[in-house]
């Protein structure tokens, strides 16, 4: 992971330096450009009526304008570059610990923890687990309450399920029982890497998962 890291600074850091280059160069044509055009203008003006001087320090004030908004650009590139690999390095510490989110987790006969969230006005709940292929394979009644609570991955006879990625949801049922409300359950699972993306920093999780790292809502230490 911090060779990943270290790779992407390396990449980042030429990238920046590769633009600034061009934009020194581009700067720098522009204004051999500008200087050739004031000359052949001030040669071919007429001499019975002259351009005005104030006219030529507009013009130099408008070049020396856009070229410090070239600077600046580059400057505001260069920091937003170094503040994107800041986050990667700092998420970089995240690998190995358990993140919870909202997402499906990987089974591998270990007991995955859950951390249940019930509607307010919930007087019962109904866990309801799904395989990889969307199909239920466990449904069982849940305390309304927000107690984490460790899915062991046994059928209701005791068998261990395959291994595999589930997804968890659970019910909730007014006193009436009608549901009131069907929301995904945080998991905990292991962090194995962390990338950058166009959408931000994306964590991946056992079993391929991945999850932007907004979407974690909580860390811990692997038991």
């Amino acid at each position: 992971m911090v060779t990943a890291v270290t790779s992407a600074a390396t990449s980042s850091t030429s990238s920046t330096a590769t633009s600034k280059e061009s934009s020194g160069t581009m700067i720098n044509s522009d204004f051999d450009t500008y200087l050739k055009l004031l000359t052949t203008q001030m040669q071919n003006q007429d001499p019975l009526n002259p351009i005005d001087s104030s006219d030529y320090a507009v013009q130099l004030a408008t070049f020396s304008g856009v070229e410090q908004q070239v600077k600046t650009n580059d400057i505001l590139e260069s920091l937003s570059s170094q503040l994107g690999l800041m986050g990667m390095t700092q998420l970089a510490g995240w690998v190995g610990m358990e993140a919870r989110a909202a997402a499906p987790a990987y089974f591998d006969g270990n007991p995955i923890t859950l951390s249940p969230n019930p509607a307010v006005n919930a007087s019962s709940t109904q866990l309801v687990v799904t395989d990889a292929n969307g199909r239920e394979v466990e449904r069982r009644s849940l305390d309304p309450s927000t107690q984490p609570v460790d899915w062991m991955g046994q059928s209701a006879s005791g068998a261990p399920y395959a291994d595999g990625i589930y997804s968890f949801s659970l019910e909730s049922y007014d006193t009436s029982g009608t549901l009131v409300a069907d929301t995904p359950v945080e998991v905990y699972s292991r962090i194995t890497e962390a990338q950058g993306s166009a959408n931000g920093t994306v964590l991946v999780l056992r079993g391929g998962i991945s999850i932007l790292s907004d979407d974690v809502t909580a860390l811990r230490e692997p038991d």
